[in-house]
């Protein structure tokens, strides 16, 4: 079984700061893909970044181009997404999705967190 957990959501000032984190565990052959996606109230889910196994950036959101950063450890099965800069639009659930391929198994499927709330507000 394999599961992802995130940390590291909360409630920040406009301006400030947060690092998430999403570790993978279970029975776990192999990780390709990571990524972050978020869902603001009354909106649809969005892809905000994704990184590909050997670390490079596969995708950002033109909203957040310079001000997140995300980045993954192999080693320790995580992905982090580093937020600078943060704006009240950034609120939102943020969802850590993976590709992986179980231990014994024959396919990747794709899984997912169970969600952090960020709340950017004065």
């Amino acid at each position: 079984q394999v599961q992802l957990v995130e940390s590291g959501g909360g409630l920040v000032q406009p301006g400030g700061s947060l690092r998430l984190s999403c570790a993978a565990s279970g029975s776990i052959f192999s990780i390709n893909d990571m990524g972050w996606y978020r869902q603001a109230p009354g909106k649809q889910r969005e892809l905000v970044a994704a990184i590909t196994r050997g670390g490079r950036t596969k995708y950002a959101a033109d909203s957040v181009k310079g001000r997140f950063t995300i980045s993954r450890d192999n080693a320790k099965n995580t992905v982090y997404l580093q937020m600078n800069s943060l704006k009240p639009e950034d609120t939102a659930v943020y969802y850590c999705n993976a590709a992986i391929l179980p231990l014994h198994g024959t396919y990747e499927y794709d899984y997912w967190g169970q969600g952090t709330q960020v709340t950017v507000s004065s």
